[in-house]
């Protein structure tokens, strides 16, 4: 089956991957949407976790073909399972998303619910949902089925997604020029790490849907550089020095779309509305741990859940009539001691201005990081330096760019928010006082 897309054109599914994409449990990513709330910014943000799954299928395929290239004739058997399952993981690495994608974790039961992690009090995320899918569900069966031809099982999949999750081990090794090799560490850094089909794909998308370029980056020129690196019998990702740039183009292009996309102050705002209304003891909206029910969650569950109830956090969010921004101070910015001090005073006065006269606020601190991978992955991709003289050299990345030592530290946007009838009436206020000042 071919699918057409606006990002890469013509997607190609594999007959055995067809029982998968034509489940409920995949054909429900249709209905949540990708970017949650971002619509009310950027209104042609309305595309779906759907295609861009197929979109991240179609971009592992691509990486995973331009490094394994001297696999595929070395070993044609290992290049095709190896690339059936990272196919697989690709396409169902976000299936486990609730409603309008991030935006409901609130809502989701303990961890334990879900029959893993029994001892665990913490909230379960939508990672322990896409785990609980593929693992222990009606879609496992069609994954065993889809998996026998090429010799993986749902566990490798899962494996692939989440490096605690226990499977074979031996399904990853091959002897290659009489060497074990372990596969697993780089076949799990083409679905998450610094460099992954996720963010390739959804960074692009995004951008596109958005109508901003804060997410393009080249593309092509990191895929042709990228390549494969053994270190202690283990393969991991690699990353030709001359495509250094353009990797330091991706990594902003990332940051670049958090600050001025995901963490706008009108998506910040619905966010919280939600979050208020979801978190109110009276509220009766929840995530079931059941699987089945689950999968019946969908953004316009939740919309009929809000329609229906007298929530004023509901009606605000129905109505379109959220509160509006009354301050915004941004910190992590290099910039001089006194500057910061004086954008902290700004927001502590606007703070305590509205609890002095008993309006009610909405307060928010959203942060964006260059990377959550640096010196924490167990998983480094390394940077591959061709020389003449000698042997070619494999860098671990973040020793061979300045930007992570450049950006040290989050980026943090701290917002006030009021409802528009105070909003309205400060600005009246505002106004009058200037008039007074300049008289």
């Amino acid at each position: 089956m071919d699918i057409r897309d606006v990002i890469h054109g013509v997607i190609q599914i594999e007959p055995h991957e067809l029982p998968v994409i034509e489940s409920y449990f995949f054909q429900r990513l249709r209905q949540i949407r990708q970017t949650g709330f971002a619509e009310h910014s950027y209104p042609g943000a309305t595309h779906n976790r759907f295609i861009h799954s197929i979109g991240a299928l179609h971009t592992i395929t691509e990486t995973f073909e331009a490094i394994f290239e001297g696999l595929r004739k070395r070993n044609p058997e290992a290049w095709r399972r190896f690339r059936a399952l990272s196919r697989f993981a690709a396409l169902l690495h976000d299936i486990g998303h609730g409603p309008l994608s991030h935006t409901t974790e609130f809502a989701m039961p303990e961890v334990s619910r879900l029959g893993a992690h029994s001892h665990s009090k913490r909230k379960a995320t939508h990672e322990d949902y896409t785990l609980k899918i593929i693992l222990d569900s009606p879609l496992t069966p069609h994954l065993s089925k889809a998996g026998a031809v090429h010799g993986f099982t749902p566990s490798h999949i899962a494996a692939l997604i989440e490096t605690d999750v226990p499977a074979d081990e031996s399904f990853f090794k091959e002897r290659i020029d009489g060497e074990t090799l372990d596969f697993r560490p780089i076949l799990h850094q083409l679905i998450s790490s610094e460099l992954d089909a996720d963010r390739m794909d959804y960074l692009r998308r995004d951008s596109f849907y958005c109508g901003v370029n804060y997410g393009e980056f080249d593309y092509s020129w990191i895929l042709r550089n990228l390549g494969a690196h053994t270190k202690d019998g283990q393969v991991f990702l690699t990353l030709k020095h001359r495509a250094l740039y353009a990797f330091e183009d991706f990594l902003l292009a990332r940051f670049n779309m958090f600050l001025q996309v995901y963490l706008h102050h009108k998506t910040v705002v619905y966010d919280e509305m939600l979050a208020n209304f979801l978190n109110d003891p009276e509220c009766d909206y929840k995530l079931p741990s059941d699987i089945e029910a689950y999968a019946q969650c969908t953004d316009a569950h939740l919309y009929s859940h809000l329609a229906k109830s007298k929530s004023p956090w509901a009606k605000r969010i129905v109505e379109k009539q959220p509160f509006k921004m009354f301050v915004e101070v941004h910190s992590g910015i290099p910039s001089t001691a006194n500057a910061r001090e004086q954008q902290e005073r700004v927001f502590k006065k606007a703070k305590q201005e509205l609890e002095t006269k008993g309006i009610e606020y909405i307060e928010n601190v959203s942060t964006g990081i260059l990377s959550k991978y640096f010196g924490k992955s167990d998983h480094p991709i390394f940077v591959k330096y061709d020389n003449l003289y000698s042997d070619p050299s494999h860098i671990p990345v973040q020793k061979c760019t300045s930007l992570f030592t450049q950006y040290p530290n989050s980026r943090s946007i701290s917002r006030l928010f009021v409802s528009p009838e105070d909003h309205k009436k400060l600005a009246a206020t505002r106004t009058r006082e200037k008039a007074i000042l300049f008289e």
